[in-house]
């Protein structure tokens, strides 16, 4: 995965406001911002989504999007 790289959410690990599932569910496609340095659980992802909402993934959790 790289930053730029456009990518569909797959599934959540973690648990997440409700209203953030629920845009997901309209439109589960963003751009990968960023990485998120985390502890022992693998490399986090910034993603960037419509209406500028950004929130974090595992790269187990988001698939490249064609």
């Amino acid at each position: 995965m790289e930053i730029g790289q456009k990518v569909k959410v797959c599934g959540i690990k973690e648990r997440i406001p409700a209203n953030i599932i629920n845009r997901l569910k309209q439109n589960p496609t963003g751009i990968i911002k960023d990485f998120k340095m985390v502890d022992g659980s693998g490399i986090g992802f910034w993603v960037e989504f419509e209406k500028n909402m950004v929130t974090c993934f595992f790269e187990d959790e988001i698939k490249p999007s064609t």
